[in-house]
């Protein structure tokens, strides 16, 4: 893997900080929409290879008003291409640092469950060889393993008769 084990931490301060500097800026994108991943599906989607496409569209719409049908408002479509440009820079770091705070965060726990496994592991041990104190810390940490739950196994369900 591309990374070495974490050891860092962050001062609630900073948390803090960071934590008021991100709601500051959500308070000046007021405009910004939350969409189900079903909506997302169902829209068309400008992207790299279709900005010069929208970029033309919204120029000929300007130099070509008879061209423009009634239904299309000229000035929104340029406050939406302007928008999408202003927007972009922000969205692209905004992108990447969401990508490192996901590995991140998804490396820290999986350090910490690693690190939380084997100490699992040495207490069901020493339980299991009457290490005093062991069977209580084995029997608590058991009530909230993510494993398998002790117990009879559901038989699988038959394939319909034909």
């Amino acid at each position: 893997m591309p990374y070495s084990n974490i050891s860092a931490s962050l001062s609630d301060a900073d948390r803090d900080k960071i934590l008021a500097y991100l709601t500051d800026a959500w308070k000046l994108l007021p405009f910004l929409v939350n969409l189900t991943n079903d909506e997302k599906k169902n829209l068309p989607k400008m992207g790299d290879k279709s900005v010069a496409f929208v970029e033309k569209s919204l120029d000929y719409s300007e130099s070509t008003p008879k061209l423009v049908p009634p239904f299309l408002d000229v000035t929104e479509l340029r406050k939406d291409v302007d928008l999408v440009k202003q927007l972009n820079p922000i969205y692209n770091l905004l992108s990447q640092l969401f990508d490192a705070l996901d590995g991140t965060y998804t490396v820290l726990g999986s350090e910490a469950m690693v690190a939380s496994l084997s100490f699992y592991h040495t207490a069901r041990d020493a339980s299991k060889k009457n290490v005093p104190g062991s069977k209580a810390i084995y029997d608590d940490l058991k009530k909230r393993f993510p494993g398998r739950t002790p117990g009879k196994a559901v038989p699988p369900t038959p394939p319909p008769a034909k």
